[in-house]
């Protein structure tokens, strides 16, 4: 579509009111906590495939309340050193597919560690692996409605954990560089690296792509798009509840992770992207605890920098990684 958001030179100065939940760091600490006390030791199996320059792993962790959670794990075969380590989230409804469509960071020599999220992989995309064994109120069919009634309930409490405990596992294992860890994913997985990034110090970097999940109730209040719409057509049955679900997600929204995150930070954002509204893009880049770059491509929607982006990231992690 065509421009519909603030101008660029309003975007980039674009900070909206702090509306974290004065709870939201005991709320985090205490969910983790408890995800580590429920912890058991990660199960890893080599895959066989058709991939001769890469070793697979099939690794099995344990996310929320030690649920099962399952990740590709790929390193460039033959390597044995500790890699610098490329962790990378989903975008909605999709599964953690196959290895072979996770070989671009592999390609430039790092490890690549793909979560499955949980509950998804049937929408689009070659599958997933993961349930979500936690029940949930009444929702709209989607992800993002489950749990609206209490933030203890919410679907993204149980993703954010997933993807935290994932690099916490990473970094207890061999051939793994705990200090060089990158999170990075497109749409949902940008909100997934989001929340990550605030929630797990000592991140290498942050590659948010496109993120969705910022700046809720503008959001919703703003595109008609699934997923944001998801919320919106939930509200419109449940009207009585408007204050109470933007309450629940204050708990996880994406600007209260970036005003925590610390680690250098490369952002994209598409001008004509009406699913994640570049408002709600630089609302959580302008928010970022650490130094933070912004790519921006003006006549893109949410496909953003697509393959270009890839590059921009390769450069930026080249000042930053020592091999």
């Amino acid at each position: 579509m065509a421009l519909f958001d603030q101008p660029l030179d309003e975007l980039v100065e674009y900070r909206p009111e702090n509306t974290d939940p004065p709870d939201f760091d005991e709320f985090w600490d205490r969910t983790l906590t408890q995800a580590r006390d429920a912890a058991w030791q990660p199960r890893l199996e080599r895959v066989e495939h058709p991939l001769r320059t890469v070793d697979v792993v099939d690794l099995r962790f344990a996310g929320f309340g030690g649920s099962e959670v399952s990740a590709w794990l790929l390193r460039p075969a033959g390597v044995t050193g500790p890699l610098p380590t490329i962790v990378e989230f989903n975008g909605y409804g999709g599964g953690r597919g196959l290895p072979h469509e996770h070989l671009a960071w592999v390609g430039a020599g790092y490890a690549v560690a793909f979560m499955d999220t949980r509950g998804q992989g049937a929408l689009w995309g070659s599958g997933g692996t993961t349930a979500d064994p936690v029940g949930h109120g009444t929702s709209v069919p989607g992800f993002v409605t489950r749990g609206l009634e209490n933030p203890d309930d919410h679907y993204y409490r149980r993703v954010y954990t997933d993807g935290a405990r994932l690099v916490e596992t990473l970094r207890e294992l061999p051939g793994i560089d705990p200090d060089q860890i990158v999170v990075t994913g497109i749409s949902q997985g940008g909100g997934i690296a989001l929340a990550v990034a605030g929630l797990v110090p000592g991140l290498l970097a942050a590659m948010p792509d496109v993120p969705f999940g910022c700046h809720w109730r503008w959001a919703v209040e703003h595109t008609d798009e699934d997923p944001y719409g998801e919320v919106r057509q939930y509200l419109a049955v449940h009207r009585d509840r408007v204050e109470q679900v933007f309450a629940t997600l204050g708990y996880v929204d994406g600007v209260a992770f970036a005003r925590r995150a610390q680690s250098p930070a490369l952002f994209s954002v598409g001008l004509m992207d009406a699913v994640c509204p570049p408002s709600t893009v630089f609302a959580a880049h302008n928010a970022w605890g650490g130094t933070a770059q912004i790519a921006v491509y003006p006549f893109n929607g949410h496909e953003g920098g697509g393959g270009h982006h890839l590059q921009a990231q390769a450069r930026f992690l080249d000042t930053l990684v020592s091999w």
